[in-house]
């Protein structure tokens, strides 16, 4: 069995899509998963499951079970662990000025193609860094309004295509403080 962690897009944000971490949770032990574990009520996930199609196995389970549509990102957590080693030096660096972020592309775009999407981003405000199929994201915390990427990762046509997560909850469930050595 292989250690994964689960992504739900969208789910308890401004009473929509409402799905009960402790619920989902026994669904999830019910249909074969172990050593389920959620982290706050956003759709974090960690569990164990032999190979197969897992992302399709969940979003069957949420459907059947709460009636929702919703996008599935899984990562193996070794390979979550393996791509936080080739973070930029500016992202997670402890400014409290500054809001870390991780993309996750949920559509068949590549990385790139996103970025073309919603362009560059706002000069002194925002980096973007990509590497493989993640996007680093850290944006100036007093100005986010006027960042590029903080409007239009929101947007139509692009929203629906990725999931994002804080520096602070994908070290989290990665067990580490720190995402690579410095």
């Amino acid at each position: 069995m292989k250690r994964y962690i689960v992504f739900l897009r969208g789910v308890n944000i401004s009473g929509k899509n409402k799905i009960g971490m402790p619920v989902l949770k026994k669904e999830l032990e019910d249909a074969g998963f172990s050593d389920v574990s959620t982290y706050l009520n956003s759709g974090n996930i960690q569990l164990s499951a032999e190979n197969g199609d897992i992302r399709k196995k969940i979003e069957k389970i949420i459907k059947d079970s709460f009636d929702l549509d919703i996008p599935v990102y899984v990562v193996e957590k070794d390979r979550l662990k393996e791509l936080l080693c080739h973070a930029p030096n500016w992202w997670n660096s402890g400014d409290k000025a500054r809001y870390d972020n991780l993309i996750f592309i949920l559509s068949n775009d590549r990385p790139e193609e996103i970025y073309e999407q919603i362009g560059e981003p706002s000069d002194g405000l925002e980096e973007i860094q990509i590497y493989e199929n993640v996007i680093f994201w850290t944006f100036d915390r007093t100005r986010y309004q006027k960042c590029n990427w903080w409007k239009k990762t929101a947007s139509n046509g692009i929203t629906e295509k990725l999931t994002i997560r804080t520096a602070n909850t994908i070290l989290k469930l990665c067990g580490t403080a720190e995402g690579k050595d410095r």
